[in-house]
């Protein structure tokens, strides 16, 4: 089973910076988000799990410390590396206040930017690795998962599941709003590559979206046609 790419968050204003950095880190194998502005990487930190941020502090709306504040108010322990071309010791220290593990000066060589990402995402796992895990509860809309307990609730009543529909939608609350393909799912839920006319994945998402959507609840597993699925509140543009 091939496992998913460690996703990371960039957020950096400057186009050309951006596109290089995009390119290089996408040839390394991360899976990356790109927001070019402040309001748009809040709101990309704020809804979805990433392994990692980078995050510029030079930003033309919401800054990037004020970005990487309203993060570690709700996340202590997800690395964040800080671009800036602020390279005195006051603004580094102040970077490393507002809550980033690490700082790298524009400009920066790229393989010294891989190395620096390599060493926090391994300083990361090593953390999760030691400790004893916090109760983890995957929270979207009115649904709930307790991955501890291995409970499904929504609007606080309790859903039964089969495992793999508990591994299902456990992968989307994982990643919301991130369109999943048939082979991701397949991969990830199953464990094994299925002939590529199986409908196993149409199937179990039917089961899924039936439990949820009991009592009349609203959708939120949504078909994107041709592409795959994902997990989304209700619009009159989905299915």
């Amino acid at each position: 089973m091939k496992s998913l790419s460690k996703k990371i968050l960039l957020v950096e204003d400057d186009s050309k910076v951006c596109s290089f950095i995009n390119r290089g880190l996408t040839e390394e194998g991360f899976e990356m988000t790109v927001a070019m502005t402040g309001k748009q990487g809040m709101e990309w930190a704020s809804s979805t799990i990433f392994d990692l941020l980078i995050l510029d502090i030079m930003l033309p709306d919401i800054n990037g410390l004020d970005i990487c504040k309203a993060v570690r108010q709700n996340n202590q322990h997800i690395p964040i590396l800080f671009l800036t071309a602020l390279g005195s010791a006051e603004n580094i220290a102040l970077g490393l206040d507002s809550g980033a593990d690490d700082y790298l000066v524009k400009p920066f060589k790229f393989i010294e930017l891989v190395a620096r990402i390599k060493s926090l995402l391994r300083r990361s796992e090593n953390f999760e690795n030691r400790f004893v895990k916090e109760e983890a509860i995957y929270r979207f809309s009115d649904l709930q998962v307790n991955d501890t307990t291995k409970t499904v609730s929504r609007n606080n009543e309790e859903i039964s599941l089969t495992s793999t529909e508990y591994r299902l939608l456990l992968m989307f609350l994982k990643n919301p709003y991130r369109v999943l393909s048939r082979t991701d799912i397949l991969e990830h839920v199953w464990g094994v590559n299925f002939d590529i006319g199986t409908n196993v994945v149409d199937v179990y998402v039917n089961y899924l979206r039936k439990k949820l959507e009991r009592n009349q609840n609203p959708r939120v597993i949504h078909t994107v046609i041709g592409m795959g699925y994902v997990l989304k509140e209700s619009d009159e543009h989905t299915k």
